[in-house]
């Protein structure tokens, strides 16, 4: 996997970059943010508000997935902020 784009973003918000990620087989997931947390920069999945009011993840991804594509979305970041 590796990341398609990403964008920063410089609002009024904890969310400081948005991207894309493309896995192996070539299927491009839109709509991942880099947020910036009380424990720094973390990746938040794609999300959709129920109509409880609650947001659900729409990609599920694997633990050790989820810290790969967080370093990887970290790095990019890093690249594009130089």
């Amino acid at each position: 996997m590796k990341i398609a784009r990403m964008n920063p973003y410089h609002g009024e918000s904890k969310t400081t970059a948005f991207f894309d990620l493309e896995t192996d087989e070539g299927i491009v997931i839109k709509g991942f943010t880099l947020v910036d947390g009380p424990k720094g920069l973390f990746v938040s999945v794609p999300q959709d508000k129920g109509k409880d009011d609650k947001y659900y993840e729409r990609v599920l991804i694997p633990n050790d997935k989820k810290k790969q594509l967080n370093e990887m979305a970290l790095k990019a970041y890093e690249e594009i902020e130089i």
